[in-house]
């Protein structure tokens, strides 16, 4: 662990901090993993956006679309770039600001439990290969350091509200790829201890 992590910062990836984040509650364990979905301006991939709205530093007359977000002040743990890369704004043991109001099997304000992990993409469409790659080595890494318990997206947390990263996300391509049997992941029909593949 001492090459994967400097604390709660990811070594493998490349750290943009962020000043939106907060303590988490004393004594709370980090146990669910939040998958969400981000492009700036929706559907356009690549640029520095991400990177400018999470750190406060985003021209808001660059685009129509950011004078609707103008002001916001958001942040996550994680993005995954189309192609695999991969960027740290908050440390792990902080609470960053991605699931705004929010409930996770009945028990609410996922920021102060859960690591959020933006993939770059649009919530509906597919994303690539080298994203999953990534995500799945990050949340091996991150269930070395973290008792995760849970992997669910946006939508699942925030229902009626939101909808990342949706259905083109493929959450049994995840599953697979990480062998967690002991993992309930949100986006299958149950997990995978109560089915049959089980």
């Amino acid at each position: 662990m001492t090459t994967t992590w400097n604390g709660g910062w990811y070594v493998p990836a490349r750290h943009v901090p962020s000043p939106n984040f907060g303590s988490r509650p004393p004594a709370t364990l980090v146990t669910l993993a939040l998958v969400h979905s981000i492009s700036l301006p929706p559907g356009v991939y690549g640029g520095d956006a991400i990177e400018r709205l999470f750190t406060n530093r985003l021209d808001w007359s660059l685009h129509p679309y950011f004078e609707s977000i103008r002001g916001l002040e958001v942040s996550a743990h994680f993005v995954i770039r189309r192609a695999g890369g991969l960027v740290q704004f908050v440390s792990t043991d902080d609470r960053a600001w991605h699931a705004g109001a929010s409930v996770w099997q009945g028990r609410p304000n996922c920021n102060d439990y859960s690591v959020g992990i933006e993939l770059e993409g649009l919530e509906g469409e597919t994303f690539e290969g080298p994203q999953y790659e990534a995500l799945a080595r990050l949340l091996g890494d991150l269930r070395k350091r973290h008792p995760i318990d849970a992997v669910a997206g946006h939508e699942h947390v925030a229902p009626g509200r939101k909808l990342d990263p949706g259905p083109g996300f493929d959450w049994a391509r995840l599953e697979a790829s990480l062998g967690w049997r002991d993992v309930a992941f949100a986006g299958l029909a149950a997990p995978a201890t109560e089915r049959k593949d089980a």
